[in-house]
């Protein structure tokens, strides 16, 4: 693809959770449509790879999301780094798998700051520049969890997901009239160390009898419907939650 056609070109993006399997994916097709990337992860030796094989097209900022004074000052850096941003990939998230009696107060502020605060606190730091500018994309990543209340994961894991969504549809109502949309992707069972690791032999089994297409989501797919929300063509979609999980649910 040639920089003509490049349908980011000059634009800038911000992505959570970037160190991450999904994160990763989502920073390679923006670069390819011609984004500048800024990385945003809590394990700064995540974004190490990152770094090293994109260079200047990104910069990488080590950052606890879930604290506000933390994503000012990253935000501070980001844009002197690369310039404003113009699109916010809220992607950093945890798994709980712990159900209501096991769900401790801690775990549960743990993982609302961690999935819910900080795509708040981002949206709060980007959207000022990008309504003046008229032109923004926010995509949050939701979950199949917010829908069913969890299939294998905990109560403050779906509560914090389907709260997620519901964050994505107050943004959406708000900014549309400024330029901006605000749209969230809801996979299930994606590739990655929370299904590999967090669950066990049985429940992979069961889940994948479960799943029509009869396999996992890669990460590689949950990034390119990324791609598509991110692009100038969806710019009539707003306020939308794409589910990503194979016919698991279908409503």
């Amino acid at each position: 693809m040639n920089a003509t056609s490049l349908p980011l070109q000059g634009k800038t993006a911000l992505v959570t959770g970037a160190g991450g399997t999904m994160g990763r994916a989502v920073v390679r097709v923006l670069i390819d449509d011609g984004c500048r990337v800024a990385l945003i992860d809590l394990n700064a030796e995540s974004l190490a790879p990152l770094r090293a094989e994109y260079g200047e097209r990104v910069h990488a900022v080590t950052c606890n999301i879930a604290d506000p004074a933390q994503v000012h000052t990253a935000h501070a850096a980001v844009e002197a780094a690369l310039g404003p941003v113009d699109l916010l990939v809220n992607n950093a998230g945890i798994l709980s798998n712990n159900k209501l009696e096991a769900t401790t107060t801690e775990e549960w502020r743990r993982v609302m700051g961690a999935n819910l605060d900080g795509a708040l606190f981002w949206a709060q730091a980007v959207v000022p520049g990008m309504k003046a500018r008229r032109w923004g994309r926010i995509i949050n990543t939701s979950s199949l969890a917010a829908k069913t209340g969890g299939l294998t994961a905990g109560t403050a894991y779906s509560v914090s997901k389907g709260a997620l969504s519901a964050l994505t549809f107050s943004l959406a109502r708000e900014l549309a009239p400024h330029g901006v949309t605000a749209n969230a992707v809801a996979p299930a069972y994606v590739r990655t160390p929370m299904v590999t690791e967090q669950l066990n032999d049985a429940q992979r089994a069961a889940l994948m009898q479960q799943i029509p297409v009869g396999r996992f989501c890669e990460p590689e797919e949950f990034a390119h419907v990324v791609r598509f929300l991110a692009s100038p063509l969806s710019g009539f979609i707003t306020g939308e939650v794409i589910d990503l999980n194979g016919g698991l649910l279908m409503d």
